[in-house]
């Protein structure tokens, strides 16, 4: 157990407290005073310096001095603790000043913002050395929960409470839950490895489903109830038979249509009109066969000529080409064996020179003249090795391209004479295609049109005639099938209104179908709700189990406060809470202040136990409590003392007072 006592306790010009200084040597003390002569100042000092809050856990509090309502400039805001912990003695010290600076060019110093010094021990220090020290006595959430009687219950979320019993107390798995209560046997199979919270979700989702799909099924019946045809005074059979005998006579009077266009004396019209068009195309055929097959085939050598002289074209411009890119590359040897002479040249004329003046490099004497002349031989010999290796490279490469160039020069003279060879065979053919051309234009003209053939234009003549008489015939017999399509066309409109009458008891069976789908439905979804509503029973009764063994549980780690970890809905659901309770009344409602405090100090113990830590325990509003709980930490009371003006400390295990 980690045993953390206040030795003590020194503030200057903090929230008003000019200078007060409470003297404590670990022990258990009273501070009493009238209101607003500082002993919640003495908690929210002690806070301050540790933490940077108030005792409220508020980070945004004034610590400055007011008079009139404003801040007093100039102060030094300072607290000061002396501690024991363990064995050790440990002092902290926070001072929070004012800063104020001289603009350039200004007269007046200007208060430009605030500073906080930090000691341990006396010593100036960082502020992170000064957290640190801070952290590696407590924790500061475990700190405020063991320094204060109500930080549990009022600061505290309490979700965050019900994580620090369960902490405390350890939770409880599900399956110690389930083997506690023979109604839950069947859960861990409902729950398919999904844990209670996640499997209430996916059971209140799929039931605000169903609720819905459940809601839409009456008002869709209802629709279709509304929608549905009136097939009173139908009946099915008879309309069924109507429509047979309708489109029986239907067809009959398509048949009757039928037989009066193919009447005899229009068929026999018909076909000697026929006959005419086949003797027509005969002496047609017969006129063609003769100058026009001669035309057909000449057109077609000319088409041939043609065809001929254009491969011979493409064939040239090919020519034409490959001269052009071989002219192109002569130009380019020819560059480059200019270039070439004019290497040769410059190289051919270059003469050897020679430094004779030599000396040592080494000591700056001049090299005797067998050295030197032989120096001057080797260099000789180097010059005129590489002069002619240069000029025979220049030989070798103006070869080369010589020879290409000749190359060139030898296709040209072939792609030439081929082009040439060309140009004849074009003159020749387009010469020939110009006879031809001459012998159509004179076939054509002698070609005699069709119209002046006597025959044939007689045969047309009858053809007109008989055409005559058919539209003559086919006008008589068009009154009478105008009759008889009448007669079809009510048929069918009567077909039409049968079937319309019919077609609404397909719709009535169908809409009946699908009200019996709905209805099953239906079935299916309350089957499936009510299912749904037993798995959420099952998991109401696994928290409420759940809750009943982690009350027990944590209730006994205490001697006073009890706990209220669930709450019973209207609708008998639970939900989740922390609620602490003393001789069953709530904390938050109707608990008197000195039960309050005691229940405080009753969890404090329990906490520090857990933790392994005891720290000092502020109790403002002590005069509430006749008697406080017996408690394993240092205990500094607040006391509400009207005849107090000033504070005064009373020391209770010697009666001493300041």
């Amino acid at each position: 157990m980690k045993n953390i006592t206040l030795q003590r306790l020194e503030l200057r010009n903090f929230k008003g407290v000019k200078s007060f200084n409470l003297e404590v040597h670990g022990e258990n003390v009273k501070v009493f005073g009238d209101n607003a002569t500082g002993k919640t100042t003495l908690f929210d000092a002690f806070v301050w310096l540790l933490f940077d809050k108030d005792s409220q856990n508020k980070k945004d509090f004034s610590i400055k001095t007011l008079k009139n309502g404003k801040e007093l400039h100039g102060l030094e805001h300072e607290v000061e603790a002396a501690f024991t912990v363990g064995d050790r003695k440990l002092i902290l010290r926070k001072v929070f000043s004012e800063k104020w600076t001289k603009k350039r060019g200004g007269a007046e110093k200007q208060f430009s913002g605030h500073t906080t010094d930090y000691y341990i021990d006396g010593v100036p220090s960082k502020k992170k050395d000064f957290t640190d020290q801070v952290a590696a006595i407590v924790d500061e959430e475990v700190f405020k929960l063991l320094t204060s009687p109500t930080y549990f219950n009022e600061q505290l979320h309490w979700q965050k409470r019900r994580n620090t019993l369960l902490e405390i107390c350890g939770d409880i798995t599900e399956d110690e839950v389930i083997s506690s209560n023979k109604d839950l046997t069947k859960l861990p199979s409902i729950l398919q490895g999904r844990s209670i919270e996640n499997h209430r979700k996916v059971i209140l989702a799929r039931r605000a489903e169903i609720n819905k799909e459940l809601d839409k099924i009456p008002v869709r019946i209802d629709e279709i109830e509304h929608n549905l045809p009136n097939i009173e005074g139908l009946n099915k059979m008879d309309l069924e038979r109507q429509i047979e005998l309708t489109t029986s006579g239907i067809e009959e009077k398509q048949d009757l249509i039928s037989n009066i266009r193919n009447g005899n004396a229009i068929a026999l019209k018909q076909r000697e009109i026929q006959e005419i068009e086949m003797e027509l195309l005969q002496i047609k055929q017969d006129h063609d066969a003769g100058s026009k097959d001669d035309i057909y085939k000449l057109k077609a050598k000319i088409q041939e000529e043609k065809s001929n002289i254009s491969l011979l074209e493409s064939k040239q411009s090919n020519l034409r080409q490959q001269k052009r890119f071989n002219d192109d590359s002569i130009s380019s040897v020819d560059n480059k064996l200019q270039n070439l002479r004019e290497k040769w040249f410059e190289i051919n004329k270059q003469e050897f020179v020679h430094n004779d003046e030599c000396e040592c490099p080494t000591c700056g004497q001049s090299l005797p003249e067998e050295q030197v002349a032989a120096s001057r031989e080797k260099a000789l010999a180097q010059f005129n090795l590489q002069k002619s290796k240069s000029l025979e490279d220049i030989d070798v490469t103006g070869k080369r391209e010589k020879a290409n160039r000749d190359a060139l020069l030898e296709k040209n003279n072939k792609l030439t004479n081929e082009y040439e060879s060309i140009c004849k065979q074009i003159t020749e053919k387009q010469s020939h295609l110009n006879k031809l051309d001459e012998q159509l234009i004179s076939l054509e003209n002698s070609v005699v049109d069709i119209m002046d053939n006597k025959q044939y234009t007689a045969k047309v003549q009858e053809k007109i005639d008989k055409s005559s008489e058919l539209d003559k015939l086919r006008s008589s017999a068009q009154t009478s099938i105008q009759e008889v399509e009448n007669e079809a066309r009510a048929l069918k409109n009567k077909r039409v209104s049968l079937q319309s009458e019919l077609a609404q008891f397909a719709a009535v069976d169908q809409s009946k179908r699908r009200i019996d789908e709905l209805m099953d439905q239906e079935k299916e979804l309350a089957a499936e709700f009510e299912k749904l509503e037993h798995e959420l029973y099952l998991t109401e009764e696994f928290i409420r189990s759940k809750v009943n063994l982690l009350e027990e549980k944590i209730n006994s780690k205490f001697k006073y406060a009890r706990f209220k970890l669930f709450e019973q809905q209207i609708n008998g659901g639970l939900t989740e809470t922390c609620e602490t309770l003393y001789e069953g009344v709530p904390y938050s409602g109707g608990l008197n202040n000195a039960a309050r405090i005691n229940v405080g100090l009753d969890i404090i113990n329990t906490l520090s136990e857990h933790f392994g830590v005891s720290a000092p325990i502020f109790v403002d509003n002590s005069e509430a409590v006749t008697r406080l709980i017996n408690v394993n930490s240092q205990v500094v009371q607040l006391v509400v003392s009207e005849t107090d003006k000033i504070l005064r400390v009373e020391y209770p295990n010697h009666k001493e007072a300041i």
